[in-house]
């Protein structure tokens, strides 16, 4: 923290503005974070979610028939909270993906968050009955947090299911821990954080790029 405080000063001395030196410290700082940490969100990720939106709303108008862009047009519009639009679609197709794990989790999840908890859950278990792995278990998590109010057995269980699929990821004891302590367990969350960090010192050095942002997370989690 000093450093960065005196690099600041520096700056501030170099470019005569305190504030353009706050401007292009911050900048540097995202950056770097998202060249070697990856705690801070992109911010170009939402303007390429935009364009891609936009170019298989095309492709739908000009083929109606193709299911293909209309399943990964809905996942899109899922990620934008665009729960109904993305229903809507799924449900169009639902012939075409019977058989799709992908499918029955996209549409299940659509349907949590519309408040249909019974109908959600099914679709979503259908989803992971035909393939546990799908989406990486992340689905079980997302049933977690569905639950963690209204039934923490429940809830439990999800976690456990997801990490029994995550047994070598920091992100995957992060999250989990992050539910745990949702639903008071402050010392499962611990050991869960804890179980992170020494899972990303075991991680191999290209491995360690993509989980450094989860294992950060967990060692601040596990301050608190």
């Amino acid at each position: 923290m000093f450093k960065l405080f005196f690099g600041y000063l520096l700056l501030s001395q170099l470019v005569g503005n305190p504030f353009l030196a706050l401007i292009i410290l911050l900048v540097v700082l995202y950056f770097l974070d998202r060249r070697y940490v990856g705690i801070f969100p992109s911010v170009t990720k939402p303007l390429r979610r935009r364009r891609q939106i936009s170019k298989l709303r095309t492709t739908i108008m000009q083929n109606p028939n193709d299911v293909t862009a209309k399943f990964d047009l809905a996942r899109l519009l899922t990620e934008r909270k665009r729960y109904s639009e993305s229903k809507e679609l799924l449900t169009a197709i639902v012939d075409r993906y019977e058989t799709s794990a992908e499918y029955w989790v996209e549409l299940g999840y659509a349907n949590l968050k519309l408040g249909l908890l019974s109908e959600g859950e099914s679709q979503m278990l259908k989803g992971l009955e035909i393939n546990r792995r799908a989406q990486y278990g992340q689905p079980y998590l997302r049933l977690a947090e569905t639950f963690r109010h209204t039934d923490h057995d429940k809830a439990l269980y999800y976690v456990s299911q997801f990490q029994e699929i995550q047994t070598s990821s920091s992100e995957a004891y992060y999250l989990a821990g992050s539910m745990y302590k949702a639903l008071g367990r402050g010392e499962d969350a611990k050991r869960a954080f804890a179980e992170s960090l020494a899972i990303y010192r075991s991680l191999p050095k290209y491995k360690k790029r993509q989980e450094r942002g989860w294992a950060l997370r967990s060692y601040f989690a596990k301050l608190r």
